[in-house]
């Protein structure tokens, strides 16, 4: 047989090995392209509550950047494990993640209820985020979970809006009528109603409903006009006193088990933190619609609004007072936040009051009394 390996036949024969090598090749990679990486979280609000909404919002945020190279599945509160167990539980990695409040983590060092409880020294939510993220908050908050051996990443966002006293029976017009009062409320709150007199139960938001319908609570406070609506408390309670500082500076947190976070690529941790942030101000200003919205809709409802008298948030001032020098002087991490707050509110706080117009009294100019509709 003649040989016909000629050197345009060697050519030709030589491309088709490489294409066949190439082909060889790609087929593996094809097969080890890189896969979801999917998390799970649990929120600590029940499913039909707003804040449920916004630990969606913000996982839909993640993923929708993420491009299917990561996905955020959020449970609602009790899935996996009870609300006051969600920092344990991500810890541990049986949840990779979690929605809800640094004040949940009052009872393993009543510092971390500073992110939230009492008047945070006259800074709004906004400004305590700023101090938490500018002034020094952030690497306490690091601090406090390191001494707790609890290996999470957190992150705070989410401004909100001042809490009402709460919903009551009964309306109070003094500061006697809370003494006695069978209140639901949490973090530091409770040290501060406890000091004013009041028997203070911490319920999971959950629980409050069904134990002011069975009469185990006289009166409890929970966040705001569209959590209360949705958990139901115009169909048990008609009396809402509104304004108070026993959490007039709270936000949300986000946890990560660290493990799981720095796991994933820089790509996808960064995506994260820019989701914190876009979720932070879509969070403010679905809040101020919704909130504003299920407002009008219980006073529909026949529920009657009242403010809380000066009396009384002068008497939680001075509650707060003696409820900080006391925890102040038992805990060294208690008094170095309180301190950072301090320093930062005292500075950003004079900026504020002095610069802020009076809102009020251009809502007056053109709503107040006697002005035309």
């Amino acid at each position: 047989m003649t040989d016909i390996k000629t050197p345009r036949r060697r050519s030709l024969l030589k491309g088709a090995a490489v294409a066949a090598g190439a082909g060889a090749m790609s087929a593996p990679m094809l097969a080890t392209a890189q896969t979801a990486t999917t998390l799970r979280f649990q929120s600590t609000w029940p499913s039909k509550d707003i804040f449920h909404e916004y630990a969606s919002d913000f996982a839909k945020k993640v993923n929708d950047m993420a491009s299917g190279k990561l996905k955020i599945e959020v449970l609602p509160a009790g899935a996996v494990v009870p609300a006051f167990q969600l920092l344990e539980a991500v810890n541990k990695g049986t949840l990779d993640g979690g929605h809800g409040v640094v004040a949940y983590h009052y009872g393993k060092n009543s510092a971390l209820a500073l992110w939230g409880s009492g008047p945070a020294y006259g800074m709004d939510p906004n400004m305590l985020l700023a101090w938490h993220n500018y002034g020094g908050g952030k690497a306490i908050l690091d601090e406090i979970y390191k001494s707790l051996n609890m290996d999470v990443v957190s992150y705070l966002y989410g401004p909100m809006p001042t809490q009402p006293l709460g919903w009551f029976k009964k309306p109070v017009s003094k500061v006697e009528d809370m003494k006695g009062l069978k209140f639901r409320t949490v973090g530091l709150a409770v040290d501060i109603f406890t000091e004013m007199g009041t028997a203070v139960n911490p319920l999971p938001g959950g629980e409050i409903v069904p134990a002011l319908d069975r009469g185990l609570i006289d009166a409890a406070e929970f966040n705001n006009a569209s959590s209360d609506r949705l958990l139901g408390f115009p169909d048990v309670v008609k009396n809402c006193m509104l304004q108070s500082f026993h959490q007039s500076g709270e936000q949300f947190e986000i946890l990560f088990n660290k493990g799981k976070y720095n796991a994933l690529p820089q790509e996808l941790r960064s995506i994260i933190d820019y989701a914190v942030q876009a979720a932070s101000a879509d969070m403010s200003w679905k809040a101020i619609q919704r909130n504003s919205q299920d407002y009008i809709e219980l006073k529909n409802a026949g529920v009657k609004f009242y403010k809380t008298p000066d009396a009384i948030l002068r008497a939680q001032l001075a509650a707060w007072d003696k409820t900080i020098d006391k925890k102040a002087k038992e805990n060294a991490l208690f008094k170095k936040v309180l301190d950072s707050q301090k320093a930062f509110a005292q500075r950003a706080g004079q900026w504020q009051n002095d610069y802020t117009v009076d809102f009020k009294m251009a809502y007056n100019h053109y709503f107040g009394r006697g002005k035309k509709a």
